[in-house]
């Protein structure tokens, strides 16, 4: 009897394609920031994009051929990740997956910008970014494993530096559920190897996006590279991640942090 092959060895064009046999990337958090410039970069790359946010999408985006299914919800709560996960495994029918992205996050701020710790804010506010942060992306590797099992595809869960160290501006809960985050990350890698299915994060530093204020600035020089990163280098991480080239690479977290992680 042959040795069987395992599936994250087999050629890409060996997993069950989806239409005009292009690979499938399913990605949360995708109306901004890095999870839009994400999107782009499988685009670029002529993956076939499904995405879901709170938001809609902008209305140039929705003119991108490859962006072919955008689904409203709100992941932080329950109901809604449930109806999420089912419309899109219609979408999918008998396709597989071949890449789930867990962008989607949440960082309350108070409305001066003060730092929200253990012992100030709504203990509410932790069930909600825990919820979102951390259960969201637990629920939706159980919900699509066949389809990635199907796709030989992978999981890249988007942590942060800030799950690994006290960051002077992120808040408690946000931080314990990046680091919950990375937890999980090699739990899941562990348990869904057996499907052939690998799960890795990246944990981005101090990104230019519309959430990140003048107060940042005073984090440059404590990065070794004395800037900060784009978007659209932590979408080059996270696309790399989930192809062929990484194929013996799982339980793995990316710092795309200019080396300030280091310190």
């Amino acid at each position: 009897m042959p040795d069987q092959i395992p599936p994250e060895q087999l050629p890409l064009e060996d997993a069950q394609l989806g239409d005009g046999g292009k690979p499938t990337v399913l990605l949360t958090g995708a109306s901004r920031g890095i999870g839009h410039a994400t999107v782009m970069r499988f685009s670029k790359e002529n993956w076939r994009i499904i995405t879901c946010s709170r938001e809609e999408v902008p209305e140039a985006c929705k003119r991108d051929p490859n962006w072919t299914h955008h689904i409203t919800a709100d992941l932080a709560d329950p109901a809604s990740v449930t109806d999420f996960i089912a419309e899109a495994l219609e979408i999918l029918g008998d396709q597989g997956l071949q890449a789930l992205v867990n962008n989607a996050a949440v960082s309350p701020k108070t409305p001066f910008k003060e730092r929200l710790g253990c012992l100030n804010g709504d203990i509410a506010d932790w069930r909600w970014v825990f919820e979102l942060n951390f259960f969201a992306p637990l629920t939706l590797a159980r919900g699509f494993a066949v389809p990635l099992r199907r796709g030989k595809g992978s999981i890249v869960n988007i942590t942060s530096i800030a799950g690994h160290a006290i960051h002077p501006f992120a808040g408690s809960a946000y931080s314990t559920s990046k680091a919950a985050l990375s937890a999980l990350t090699r739990e899941l890698a562990v348990e869904l190897a057996q499907l052939g299915i690998r799960v890795n994060a990246v944990a981005p530093g101090e990104i230019e996006t519309a959430m990140i204020g003048p107060e940042y600035e005073t984090l440059i020089p404590r990065i070794p590279m004395q800037r900060m990163g784009t978007p659209e280098e932590v979408a080059a991480a996270v696309f790399r991640l989930c192809t062929p080239d990484f194929a013996y690479v799982t339980g793995t977290e990316v710092f795309v942090t200019g080396g300030q992680h280091l310190y």
